[in-house]
């Protein structure tokens, strides 16, 4: 530092960021830098003895209200700037007009950044725009007249957050700035400090314990360990800083007309990436692995499922022959692989490579480690698509203990795994748990990550996900309303999210019976998902078997089956032929054949469906009820009363338990029973039976129309059948009226 300078650095930071800039005051004043760098000439002048002093504006000008001439001169007499990035310092109007100051004065290539919250250039889209960590004079360059341009600048920084630098080596990526100095001297100093300290150590204790020889051993085993921890961080060190480089050079745009007055997508800077890893880094298979694992991800997560699978797919094999089967990196790719596998609806590949993970990660970290709660609750998605929701719900729990012991009980990822197992209890039939445990969950999110989010936007949908089986309608609707706005905000107009969001509404608006409204959000989404994920993907089919329901309650019968079962082709090629959405399939289509009078079609679909549910969910599930009640209505329809009986009373128990006594899903399997009686001429038993339940589905707005109408007919038939022409006319004359 020139002698000209009275500090080596000045502190802007936001007042909300008091702890961060009283953090880095002291390790600033009280680093010493290198003996073997002290006095070596730098652009900026020899390397000091130590790097203090440094000006805190906040600790050491008293409050004022505008920038005056202490701090103007403070920043003068300052060799650089260290802004300490937030929203909260992007919103301050003082750290932003120290920034400007700063560079008025021709330093701005002496500014450093240190990012402790939010995220960096957020603010060039409209929808993350509050998460910018960056102040404006930061962002931008200024021109002759000392006033911000239109021009980009490029920060330099350091990044505190979780998962980036970390607070050490954060605080060594700046001082290396501010020396101008390497950063990888810095940080072999500190290791090498680290090390003199594991030697210093051995030594007394081989003093101490010369007699014993073990001790010794594990000592001198102990300094090859220190050796080569030290060698891995500098092989990190140097991944880190070739992936940034890499990441930052992706989006650099060397020649603005190959653009052509056009915008340049997202997807076509990462298929460009793409290309140039294979070439770029071939030498370097290490780096080449982690940035085709990242870019991975981020396909992913912009929902471009091949290309996303083909890298993390070659990031693993490299991974693989670089360290072997069994390390953490290559645990990493298995456990990415999987993840894609699962949304490519490759269960079974998926399920093979996450238990792969799982195994490892429990080898490597133990297994109270945040990585295996990560991996399970992969696995747990697998499981739940497959439909094998009980063998699914330990894996949750599993994960929520170890998340809550290792984060407490206020964490992003504690609401998530709240989320999953309100959803997995949902599908074993248990329709009150979820709600608090996702009323838990969404207030979590709204205090931990605002009120923008797209975690916040799934608990929303998943909440209104939980009312809509409980079939409380209105509560649904605004939920899932509330969830689609936020999520285009989010992600645009075209996105998988999008597509969940957009049938969530169409299919609560076409339970209400706004059929016109519910039709083209249908179609919208059908032909976005095809778009997205693919023709034979479960998600088209369970959007298909929703318009084909829509279809079929405005009378067009011919078009509701044969939507029905194009939906259930495609779930048997997507799921296999063993699977809960199968069964369903099987149901809705062998039912809508009842209903056109094809018994004889509706029967063995419905045996198979049966079947089917009772192997992969046992006996007590309300599916499996279903099932039953279906088969029993074919059954009386054929004449064989017993097994009917028999089948519907089954259900009846089955949904009592599950739903309650006076659901109208209870009343299709009472009505059902009572048919059966009936037909056995049991006409008193009957009797009570079918008027119950005919008055629970007549008065009842969730029941299906065509259960209502076979409720009315069944008391008709029953009244003719028993002599009494009189009510039986008064329910043929409710059959005529439309």
């Amino acid at each position: 530092m020139s002698d000209k300078y009275k500090y080596r650095a000045f502190v802007s930071y936001s007042h909300a960021d008091e702890k961060w800039a009283a953090w880095l005051h002291k390790a600033l004043e009280t680093y010493r830098p290198p003996k073997h760098l002290v006095g070596q000439a730098t652009e900026y002048g020899p390397v000091p003895e130590r790097i203090a002093p440094i000006f805190r504006d906040r600790e050491e000008l008293a409050t004022s209200t505008e920038l005056g001439d202490v701090l103007t001169e403070a920043l003068t007499q300052s060799a650089c700037l260290i802004v300490i990035c937030s929203p909260k310092a992007a919103q301050s109007r003082w750290t932003n007009e120290e920034i400007l100051t700063y560079k008025r004065l021709g330093r701005q290539d002496r500014i450093f950044c240190l990012i402790v919250d939010g995220e960096p250039n957020a603010s060039l889209f409209e929808e993350t725009a509050e998460f910018e960590c960056f102040p404006q004079a930061l962002m931008y360059q200024t021109g002759p007249d000392g006033e911000l341009t239109d021009r980009r600048s490029e920060p330099i920084a350091a990044d505190a957050r979780q998962g980036k630098d970390n607070k050490q080596n954060a605080k060594l990526k700046l001082i290396a700035g501010m020396l101008s100095v390497g950063y990888d001297d810095l940080k072999q100093r500190e290791q090498h400090r680290r090390h003199q300290r594991m030697v210093a150590i051995t030594v007394a204790a081989a003093i101490g314990m010369a007699v014993t020889t073990g001790l010794a051993a594990t000592a001198w085993f102990a300094r090859i360990e220190a050796e080569r921890q030290r060698i891995i961080a500098e092989e990190k060190a140097e991944t880190a800083r070739q992936t940034t480089q890499f990441m930052v050079g992706l989006f650099e745009v060397s020649d603005p007309s190959e653009a052509l007055g056009k915008t340049i997508t997202a997807k076509e800077i990462l298929d460009k990436g793409a290309e140039r890893i294979e070439t770029e880094l071939a030498d370097q298979p290490a780096i080449q692995a982690t940035l085709m694992d990242t870019m991975g991800t981020v396909y992913t997560s912009l929902g471009l499922y091949d290309p996303a699978l083909s890298l993390v797919n070659q990031s693993l094999q490299r991974r693989s022959a670089l360290y072997g089967a069994e390390h953490a990196e290559v645990a990493s790719s298995l456990n990415h692989l999987g993840e894609v596998q699962t949304l490519k609806a490759h269960y079974e590949e998926a399920e093979e490579n996450l238990r792969n993970a799982l195994a490892q990660r429990r080898k490597l970290f133990g297994d109270s480690a945040l990585e295996v709660a990560e991996t399970l609750e992969h696995l747990v998605y697998v499981l739940t698509q497959r439909g094998e929701y009980a063998q699914a719900e330990p894996l949750i729990r599993e994960s929520l203990e170890i998340r809550r012991a290792a984060l407490g009980d206020k964490h992003p990822d504690v609401a998530g795994s709240l989320e999953v197992l309100a959803l997995n209890l949902l599908d074993q039939g248990d329709f009150d748990s979820p709600v608090p445990l996702l009323r838990e969950a969404v207030a979590m999110r709204r205090e931990l990550q605002g009120d923008l989010h797209p975690d916040l936007a799934e608990a929303i949908n998943n909440l209104g996900y939980v009312y809509l089986e409980r079939e409380e309608n209105e509560e649904a609707e605004a939920l899932f309303i509330e969830a689609l706005a936020m999520k285009r905000k989010l992600y645009g107009d075209e996105h998988r999210e999008i597509a969940v969001g957009l049938s969530n509404i169409a299919y609560v608006l076409h339970v209400q019976g706004d059929y016109d409204a519910a039709g083209p959000m249908y179609a919208e989404l059908i032909a976005m998902q095809k778009k997205l994920l693919g023709d034979d993907h479960p998600d088209v089919a369970g959007s298909i078997k929703n318009l084909a329901f829509l279809y079929h309650d405005r009378g067009d019968q011919s078009a509701a089956i044969e939507l029905a079962t194009e939906s259930l082709e495609i779930r048997r090629r997507a799921l296999g032929d063993e699977h809960p959405e199968v069964a369903n399939s099987l149901n809705t289509v062998a039912m809508w054949t009842m209903e056109s009078g094809d018994y004889a079609t509706a029967e063995p679909m419905l045996r198979e469906s049966l079947a089917m549910n009772i192997k992969l969910l046992g006996t007590e599930h309300p599916d499996v009820a279903s099932s039953m009640t279906l088969l029993a209505s074919c059954l009386v329809a054929g004449t064989h009363y017993e097994e009917a009986r028999d089948l519907a009373g089954k259900a009846r128990k089955v949904y009592t338990k599950a739903l309650s006594e006076d659901h109208w899903r209870t009343a299709v399997a009472e009505n059902a029973e009572g048919a059966a009686l009936a037909g056995l001429r049991q006409f008193s038993e009957a009797e009570s039976l079918l008027v119950k339940s005919h008055g629970v589905l007549s008065n009842d707005a969730s029941a299906m129309v065509m259960f209502v109408t076979e409720a009315t007919r069944r008391l008709a038939t029953l009244y003719e059948d028993w002599g009494k022409p009189e009510q039986a006319a008064a329910y043929q004359e409710m059959l005529s009226d439309p």
